[in-house]
């Protein structure tokens, strides 16, 4: 399933339903005003927005994500590496440690995500 793209105000909105669902819909609304500073019209119409777009859902005054965040991470995660980095992921983490420097944990980390990916893929030659 395409996912549509979300624009950066509709993830926030998203994000607290992420972060909070299952969640009644006048809750919702007064968490966006806390944490978002939005009126109660600006956080109806975004939860249309999203609902129309099938990322959320609002029945009976309550409010479910059908797309996990995590489906949209990676969406979005394949999106910039094909668009800016020409569909290299080693381009694109060339770039990103470019200027960041690893912890030993974080990079024992990146090593397993490697080899885990290098050998689910099929393309293990031991």
């Amino acid at each position: 399933m395409e996912i549509p793209k979300i624009p950066d105000g509709e993830y926030r909105f998203a994000d607290l339903v992420w972060e909070n669902e299952p969640i009644n819909s006048t809750a919702l609304i007064k968490t966006a005003q806390e944490r978002l500073g939005w009126k109660k019209a600006t956080s109806y119409t975004v939860l249309r927005k999203l609902c129309e777009k099938g990322i959320l859902k609002n029945e009976n005054a309550t409010v479910t994500a059908i797309v996990k965040k995590d489906e949209v991470c990676r969406q979005e995660s394949k999106q910039l590496i094909h668009r800016s980095f020409g569909n290299s992921l080693p381009a694109f983490v060339a770039a990103f440690l470019r200027d960041k420097k690893l912890t030993r944990q974080e990079a024992e980390e990146l090593k397993r995500l490697i080899d885990a990916a290098s050998m689910s893929d099929g393309r293990n030659d031991s």
